[in-house]
């Protein structure tokens, strides 16, 4: 399905889309799992903070848009093994730049925010 649809219009279908990809624990999941695959457990830790809830939802919604894969297989206890679909591998290497970025850039996010309160408070 193509959809043409702009991405400022408020109807747009790409927006949810989009909204999965950058949420907060979807950014750190593709992050995660551009590494390599991950029971859910290791996965929680491995992401930091995120509850046993969002962590489900999050994976849940980025496997019915076709980013995850979920593997469960058939054993006692149930083991169950999430990864990136080449989809989802090409979503978390974009994912994966931003978030570079963010890296390579924090010091100069920091400053501005500090210039910008001075300002802020000096005209108060």
């Amino acid at each position: 399905m193509q959809v043409s649809t702009s991405i400022h219009e408020p109807m747009c279908p790409q927006r949810a889309i989009l909204e999965h990809v950058t949420s907060r624990w979807g950014v750190l999941v593709f992050a995660a799992l551009r590494e390599r695959s991950y029971r859910f457990s290791e996965l929680r830790r491995t992401v930091g903070g995120v509850s046993e809830k969002m962590l489900a939802q999050t994976l849940q919604t980025l496997e019915r848009d076709g980013f995850v894969n979920r593997d469960a297989k058939p054993v006692i206890p149930p083991r169950v093994d999430y990864s990136l679909t080449p989809t989802g591998r090409q979503v978390a290497d974009q994912v994966w730049a931003l978030t570079k970025w963010v890296a390579e850039n924090t010091d100069n996010v920091f400053e501005a925010r500090e210039t910008y309160d001075l300002k802020r408070q000096a005209s108060a």
